[in-house]
């Protein structure tokens, strides 16, 4: 009886708070298994793999029931998710006939009831379908980047080899997916580019021309400076993924030897090395080893019209890192490896240094303001170009934001509206204690910002975000 009161008088101590979680993953072809007793055929992944057979057809089947029905209604574009209480069910056909399947569980509330017993209270509301079809999306182009279609994949080997590339990325990439720190990024999927005055920028140009003049085996570039990309050969949407696969992914396991500081030269035991700090991040680990592999990534771009497979050399001096990508029926050699370390370790280890001085002259002239008022996010569609002053840091793991999760659902929020319609439109709510959410929406560009100001009016608002774009976007045209 005691224990029991107690209970009831912690009351609110006693909530505890479950984000949302992976419950299920699977990949279908309703074509490969149409007859009664066929029905496993059709399922070509389901994590977790544990689920007893029959369960998974079950699951299998209310999915392809529920498209199905909702294609009644709109024959080109089936539903991309279903609500239930306990969890979100999102729905993609990347390919034709071929569909992902991502369940979520919603986030939890766990309170304890007056006679001790937990009372469990799914939040039904938080979670932003946007968010989460853009990350089941990323799942299929990021499985894509690295094995190609699941067309060409049954072209070449069958269900058989397809069942075993899906089971083998799969099985490590749904380990990376940390579903409570997706935001609105994840829906832009955006590129963050590295600010540089034409100068800096001709340099790096011309590095790269000659680069590619003397490898001339290499197919495409693309250069990256502290996380952000200055140039790319590639298209669009192929550097999009390869972008989130380098910054999320390669450049984080390889951060320790850049610790070491610039006045150790890493490797000043390697003869004739001109002290440079050039070093592969994929490839040889050691270019002195003669039986060192020369082992690249493959990676798949272009995969709509010309199909192209490549080998992915990424290779960095201090904080500056090119892409290589070479024609995958090419395979580098030892002697290739230590010819591109010889050629490009020197040049880019003062271009990273000149990058590095220019880019503290422009932090010097810009000054170091007090915190500003407001915090924003920036997205533009055709350019991919994404800024955000909300996110501290964005890794698949930690989504470190400095506002309250109430005010990142309301930009997902917004955000959704705008999706609605295709006219440019300016939106501002009023949130909790004295904060207000501005979203502008003009010419392919999109502005979230977040104010804090006591007392603020709806005039002052607006003034506010009108000096924002003045001082930050100053030759952006946004409509007033």
């Amino acid at each position: 009886m005691a224990a029991a009161a107690a209970g009831a008088g912690a009351g609110a101590a006693q909530e505890k708070q479950f984000p949302p979680a992976l419950l299920s993953f699977f990949i279908y072809n309703p074509r490969f298994g149409p007859r009664e007793g066929e029905e496993e055929n059709k399922i070509l992944f389901y994590y977790p793999n544990e689920v007893e057979k029959n369960e998974k057809i079950r699951n299998v089947g209310l999915c392809e029931a529920i498209v199905q029905f909702t294609r009644t209604f709109s024959p080109s574009k089936p539903a991309k998710s279903l609500h239930t209480q306990k969890n979100r069910q999102f729905f993609n056909e990347p390919e034709e006939n071929f569909w992902m399947v991502m369940v979520v569980r919603n986030p939890i509330i766990e309170k304890q009831s007056k006679d001790g017993k937990p009372v469990v209270e799914y939040q039904e509301e938080e979670l932003l379908d946007k968010v989460y079809s853009s990350v089941l999306q990323q799942c299929y182009s990021m499985y894509k980047l690295f094995n190609g279609t699941f067309l060409r994949a049954m072209e070449d080997g069958g269900v058989k080899l397809l069942k075993e590339r899906l089971e083998k990325f799969f099985h490590r990439y749904l380990q990376t997916l940390h579903l409570q720190s997706c935001d609105l990024l994840d829906i832009f999927g955006g590129i963050s580019f590295f600010p540089l005055d034409k100068m800096t920028y001709l340099k790096i140009q011309s590095f790269i021309n000659r680069m590619e003049e003397s490898l001339s085996i290499v197919k495409y570039t693309a250069f990256l400076y502290n996380d952000q990309l200055i140039w790319s050969g590639l298209e669009q949407d192929d550097m999009r993924i390869l972008y989130k696969y380098l910054t999320t992914s390669l450049f984080p396991r390889h951060i320790e030897p850049e610790l070491a500081g610039r006045d150790s030269p890493i490797r000043a035991e390697m003869p004739g090395n001109l002290q440079h700090y050039g070093r592969f991040l994929t490839g040889p680990l050691n270019l002195n080893d003669p039986e060192a592999k020369c082992r690249f990534p493959k990676i798949f771009v272009n995969t709509d019209d010309t199909y192209e497979a490549l080998h992915l050399i990424v290779y960095k001096a201090m904080s500056a890192a090119v892409c290589f990508m070479i024609d995958a029926s090419v395979q580098p050699t030892l002697d290739f490896c230590r010819r591109l370390d010889s050629i490009v370790g020197p040049q880019l280890t003062v271009l990273a240094s000149d990058i590095c001085e220019q880019f503290n002259i422009n932090k010097r002239m810009s000054g170091s303001e007090k915190e500003p008022q407001f915090k924003f996010i920036y997205f533009n569609h055709m350019n991919l170009a994404e800024k955000s002053t909300i996110h501290m840091r964005k890794t698949p793991s930690v989504s470190l934001t400095s506002v309250h999760p109430d005010l990142m659902k309301i930009l997902g929020d917004i955000n959704s509206d705008f999706t609605r319609v295709d006219e440019d439109e300016e939106i501002i709510v009023k949130a909790m204690s004295d904060y207000w959410v501005v979203g502008k929406k003009s010419d392919q560009r999109e502005l979230y910002v977040i104010l804090n100001q006591k007392n603020a009016n709806l005039i002052e608002v607006n003034e506010e975000v009108k000096k924002l774009c003045a001082t930050q976007f100053n030759n952006i045209f946004f409509l007033d």
